[in-house]
C-alpha cells in the first residue's frame, strides 16, 4: 500500500531526531512536563490533548465529532490522531527531538505509528499517578481552564479507557525495553531529565 507523501516525507524526516512519547492519566502532569522539557531541551512538544482541544473549538465537521467523542470520555480514532501528530512533526522540521504527549492511546496506534515512521520511540515515559491524584489534579484544571472534558463523569471514563487500554500497549513497549516508570508527581521533573539523559544519542545536552 502506497503511503501519503506526508507519511514519506515524516519517515524520512524522522530517521535522526529523538522521539519520545510521554504517557499516563488525565491530571498526572503530562503536558506540563513536557512544556519544561521541550524548553531545557530544544524539542518540539506534540501535546495531542492541546491538538485535539484547538481542532474541537474550530466547528468544522472533523471538530464537532471531536468535542463530542471527548465530551463522552470516549477515543477519537486513530486515522485522525495520526494525521494530527503527522502535522504537527512536519511543522518542526528541523527539531532535535519530539516529545509526544498522550500518544499512544491503544495499541494499534503504537503499531501504526511505527509502520509509517519506520522505528519505534527512542523511549516511552509513563508518569505512575495515583488515580485520587489525576482525579483532583484534572477537576482543578477543569474549573481552572473551562475545560469540559474535564468534568467528573468525562474524567472517570477516561481513566478507564486509559487503565484498559494502555495496558497491551504498556507490554507492548516493556517487550521493547522502552518503557520507563517516572513516579509522579514529586520531584517528577528531575526524573524526566534523568530518564533524557539516559539515552545514549543525548549525552552531554542540557547539563
Amino acid at each position: 500500500m502506497r503511503l501519503p507523501l506526508s507519511s514519506l516525507v515524516t519517515a524520512e524526516m524522522l530517521k535522526s531526531p529523538l522521539i519520545i512519547f510521554v504517557m499516563g492519566g488525565p491530571g498526572c502532569g503530562k503536558g506540563t512536563q513536557c512544556k519544561n522539557m521541550a524548553t531545557k531541551y530544544g524539542f518540539c512538544h506534540v501535546g495531542l490533548g492541546q491538538l485535539l482541544r484547538q481542532e474541537a473549538q474550530r466547528g468544522t465537521r472533523r471538530g464537532q465529532k471531536i468535542r463530542e467523542i471527548m465530551l463522552r470520555g470516549l477515543l477519537v480514532p486513530t486515522g485522525i490522531i495520526l494525521d494530527m501528530i503527522n502535522d504537527k512533526m512536519l511543522s518542526c522540521p528541523e527539531s532535535r527531538g519530539f516529545l509526544i504527549d498522550g500518544f499512544p492511546r491503544e495499541l494499534i496506534q503504537a503499531k501504526e505509528f511505527e509502520r509509517i515512521v519506520g522505528r519505534p520511540p527512542d523511549v516511552v515515559m509513563v508518569f505512575d499517578c495515583s488515580m485520587e491524584t489525576m482525579v483532583r489534579r484534572a477537576l482543578h484544571r477543569g474549573q481552572v481552564e473551562h475545560r469540559g472534558d474535564d468534568c467528573e463523569p468525562a474524567i472517570l471514563q477516561r481513566l478507564e479507557t486509559h487503565y484498559t487500554l494502555c495496558e497491551p500497549v504498556f507490554t507492548f513497549y516493556q517487550q521493547k525495553n522502552l518503557l520507563r516508570n517516572v513516579e509522579a508527581p514529586e520531584n517528577i521533573f528531575a526524573k524526566c531529565c534523568s530518564v533524557i539523559e539516559s539515552l545514549q544519542r543525548l549525552e552531554g545536552v542540557g547539563g
